[in-house]
């Protein structure tokens, strides 16, 4: 999935803008402090949804192969920004919550492990600038089972 991505912006009003790429799907996006369009996310949230994305796929795809069963994996992701321009994320705490009865604590440590250190680009890139850390907890029966950060 290397090589060449594009990506096409188009204005629509005030600082609301849409997005496709390659894919062709379209993304919302508003940068205005009082939304332009209700529920659009800003270019800087979209960020954080792109990480919990990235690393939800390498986490759900490496716990299939590991032939582990949940009911549901919930990635939450809070960004701190700097004060100033340009305001990048300086430090984001990602935490996955899993759902379900049998669930190995050592296998989601290990999944979560490679996700952060091997496959999610785009951690990896905003490791650059910011500083990323993480938790997990598994809950069963409705009760916290396990936590650990990192």
């Amino acid at each position: 999935m290397g090589g060449i991505k594009e990506a096409v912006v188009r204005h629509v009003r005030d600082l609301t803008f849409v997005g496709k790429t390659e894919t062709n799907h379209w993304t919302i996006m508003d940068a205005s402090h009082h939304g332009s369009i209700p529920g659009a996310n800003s270019p800087m949230e979209l960020l954080l949804l792109a990480l919990g994305g990235c690393t939800g796929s390498d986490v759900a795809s490496i716990l299939e192969k590991k032939r582990v069963v949940y009911q549901s994996l919930e990635i939450r992701v809070k960004g701190e920004r700097a004060a100033t321009d340009p305001k990048v994320y300086t430090s984001i705490h990602v935490e996955y919550v899993l759902t379900g009865e049998k669930i190995p604590e050592n296998e989601v440590k290990h999944a979560i492990d490679l996700s952060v250190t091997k496959y999610c680009s785009v951690s990896a890139m905003l490791g650059k600038t910011a500083k990323i850390t993480h938790s997990h907890s598994i809950v069963r029966n409705g009760e916290l089972a396990a936590k650990e950060g990192g």
